[in-house]
């Protein structure tokens, strides 16, 4: 099907997202991939065989992955009571 060197990785790979672009719409948030995979902005994708990968995308870079706990004061607490 891939007429790619090197080939681009099948629609069932781990890595599938590699493959290349070979209809881009970024009007309408998608792009066609070599292997028949549709991946959307959101990291969402349409599989060939119709089956879908929900968005994974990963946390905002501002966005700790970790939070670490907050400490109220006593006059803050007063406040949110």
């Amino acid at each position: 099907m891939c007429q790619h060197e090197p080939p681009c990785p099948t629609a069932d790979a781990v890595d599938r997202e590699a493959a290349r672009v070979i209809v881009a719409t970024p009007e309408q948030g998608w792009s066609l991939l070599c292997n028949g995979v549709i991946i959307f902005d959101d990291t969402g994708e349409l599989l060939p065989d119709g089956s879908t990968i929900a968005p994974h995308r990963g946390p905002a870079p501002h966005i700790p992955a970790t939070r670490r706990p907050v400490t109220v004061t006593t006059a803050a607490a007063a406040l949110i009571r």
